[in-house]
């Protein structure tokens, strides 16, 4: 009977470490978890370049862009962001699709269709967005995507157009996991009723 007790409770020990491991886990995993919030974009008026190719030709093109600003005397009105034009987990990474924008004054529209093949102006419109901060350290942004399609999906939204990243530290320097960015999905609200 002595032994039965005793073997009971061990279990019970163990079965209590075991549960406050999978706390311990959970409440781990709850901090890796991206935070999503929902943020409106005003519209606006982009300078833009489109880029075939490896992401890594991309602070050379940010660079040229600026400088294309500057001989046109556009003047930048925010950070530079990209949007993902197709999907780099399906497509091989000389055929990546990015269209780098840099915000600027609205008389820019002025110059639209003169500065070349791959290069403008144009006037993007105001888009509401699920977004979630990919830290500083961050090499793969995997994780982000998820928590942020994980949220979309269970929050009554579908997303509505390609993903942007918006670079909060200077996107033209450094290794990209040393760069801090908002991660951002355009969306839409999921209407349940039928027509």
């Amino acid at each position: 009977m002595l032994k039965k007790k005793k073997i009971l409770l061990l279990l019970l020990f163990a079965a209590s470490l075991i549960a406050v491991s999978i706390i311990e886990i959970s409440a781990q995993s709850a901090d890796k978890a991206s935070a999503v919030t929902i943020r409106k974009i005003d519209k606006q008026v982009v300078l833009y370049t489109v880029v075939r190719g490896n992401y890594g030709k991309a602070g050379m093109e940010i660079g040229m862009l600026y400088a294309r600003a500057a001989t046109k005397q556009i003047t930048p009105q925010g950070a530079a962001y990209f949007v993902y034009l197709n999907n780099p987990t399906k497509t091989s990474c000389e055929h990546y699709l990015t269209e780098i924008r840099i915000p600027v004054e609205a008389n820019a529209l002025k110059y639209a269709g003169s500065l070349g093949d791959m290069t403008d102006v144009k006037e993007v419109p105001a888009v509401e967005v699920a977004v979630a901060l990919k830290p500083e350290g961050m090499a793969d942004p995997s994780c982000v995507y998820r928590d942020l399609e994980h949220w979309i999906a269970g929050n009554g939204y579908t997303a509505d157009d390609s993903p942007i990243e918006k670079f909060l530290t200077n996107a033209q320097a450094g290794k990209y996991e040393q760069m801090k960015s908002e991660i951002m999905i355009p969306i839409v609200k999921v209407s349940l009723e039928k027509k």
